[in-house]
């Protein structure tokens, strides 16, 4: 009696208590063969699959499709036997599988007509003829980033990165060669299957943090377009022998005292060291904690939380507070700090996914827009974004200029050590008085003439190109 009884509840807790993380465990295959004979749902991008389960003739009934798979590399994610799931195929599983609680009745039908389930499609957020436009705008051999939002409703319309890879090189159906093609792919530099670097890859984001300094600046009541401020060539950090300087090619140098309208415009650096010095480290710790600093962010792919270190002695905050130092940013944390300026001061959840269908077609789920943070006031941001567009006009990013449309945007180099490579970002809006697009570019590990041309010039071809200039 007592050995049935120990059977029996050992059984039952195998059934019902521990069969998820059976199921999960990464060493359990036969989940994922199971998974691998059933019709998994696609994902689609304009109606048009660029993930799909097509009838195989192999080991498995099915066969995982991608195509076009360098152009959604880092957003589909792979399906793999060896390598297990990433990105999109492996957060949005269950949808994908019909194991979500939207197909629960379906999955009841099944069970009592003998049927397989079915997975459900899922359409993302993504403009098909824009993701194309802007990944070609990426060199290859570059580092490259670029991410294209629309700040009313959070909508990713582009993300793209370079240097990607074939998918499909990882769904064959041979563990051994799926293994092969993964070692191959891990050797490409710059490049993991595992991470898409618009949201897991934290770079010191440069001058384009000087957006948040503004804030900060604003906010605190001492600071507006107007308020002259000190423009040395170089000044000496706080408490410190060591000195911090402008850009040595840039315009700052022709005012020695400048109003903060032609500091932002320029990109001068230290004149913001003065404000770190008066406002101190708590506005900007708080500041980027309203626009997503160090929160976890679920778009539903995961989003690296951003950095910007607590506690700063004086130093420290002069050279953190123009994103250098250990200020570190993902693409996609600086594409919200546009959004947030562009909508008012508040930040609408990032998404990609625009709606889930059923085998039958019918809309199981559909993404609708919601607020994620609110950063700032509405007076702020519009000050920052009247700020903003100073760079375009007469600054840094005279070369985004797309002629009848009014730009925000900030540029921003962050230098790489003691080596000639720098980081060139820029990120901004339009129209920036009713934005439309958000668009944040950054280009890693590049030498700054290449990086410089990379930035403002293809922001001006994105903006061409959405606005039919």
């Amino acid at each position: 009696m007592l050995l049935f009884v120990l059977c029996l509840g050992a059984l039952s807790y195998v059934q019902f208590f521990a069969a998820e993380d059976l199921n999960n465990n990464a060493l359990n295959k036969r989940q994922l063969f199971r998974e691998f004979d059933l019709p998994r749902g696609a994902i689609l991008v304009d109606g048009k699959p660029i993930a799909e389960s097509k009838p195989s003739e192999g080991q498995f009934k099915y066969q995982r499709v991608y195509t076009d798979p360098e152009l959604y590399a880092f957003l589909t994610g792979f399906y793999s036997l060896t390598n297990s799931s990433t990105q999109l195929e492996s957060v949005m599983n269950d949808e994908l599988t019909g194991q979500s609680q939207d197909q629960f009745f379906d999955r009841m039908i099944n069970l009592f007509s003998g049927r397989a389930n079915e997975g459900a499609s899922v359409e993302l957020t993504i403009d098909g003829k824009l993701q194309k436009f802007v990944y070609d705008l990426i060199p290859d051999g570059t580092r490259g980033t670029i991410i294209v939002s629309e700040p009313k409703t959070g909508n990713i319309l582009a993300m793209a990165s370079k240097p990607s890879y074939d998918t499909n090189l990882l769904a064959v159906q041979s563990s051994k060669e799926a293994a092969a093609n993964m070692k191959k792919l891990l050797k490409v530099p710059g490049l993991s299957p595992y991470v898409n670097p618009a949201l897991g890859n934290l770079t010191a984001p440069g001058s384009t943090f000087k957006v948040l300094d503004l804030v900060a600046g604003i906010e605190s009541g001492k600071y507006d377009a107007d308020t002259v401020m000190k423009n040395p060539a170089r000044v000496t950090l706080p408490g410190s022998t060591a000195t911090l300087g402008n850009f040595y090619g840039g315009n700052c140098a022709a005012k020695t005292e400048a109003p903060l309208s032609f500091i932002v415009a320029q990109s001068c650096n230290t004149p913001f060291v003065e404000m770190s010095k008066e406002l101190g480290a708590e506005p900007f710790e708080k500041v980027t904690k309203n626009f997503g600093f160090g929160q976890q962010l679920n778009i539903p792919l995961r989003v690296v939380p951003s950095v910007f270190p607590p506690n700063l002695d004086p130093a420290a905050l002069a050279q953190s507070v123009i994103g250098q130092r250990d200020v570190k940013a993902t693409a996609m944390q600086m594409n919200m700090v546009a959004m947030g300026i562009a909508n008012d001061g508040k930040i609408m959840q990032p998404n990609l996914i625009k709606q889930v269908i059923g085998p039958d077609l019918k809309v199981l789920s559909e993404t609708k827009p919601k607020e994620f943070l609110t950063a700032t006031s509405k007076d702020v941001a519009d000050q920052v974004t009247d700020l903003m567009r100073g760079p375009v006009k007469s600054g840094t990013a005279v070369r985004a200029q797309v002629p009848g449309l009014d730009i925000a945007a900030k540029t921003g180099t962050s230098q790489i050590g003691g080596s000639d490579l720098v980081n060139s970002w820029i990120t901004g809006f339009a129209p920036a008085d009713d934005p439309q697009v958000a668009v944040t570019i950054v280009f890693e590990k590049i030498d700054f003439k290449t990086g410089s041309s990379l930035t403002s010039p293809n922001l001006k071809k994105i903006l061409e190109a959405v606005f039919n200039q």
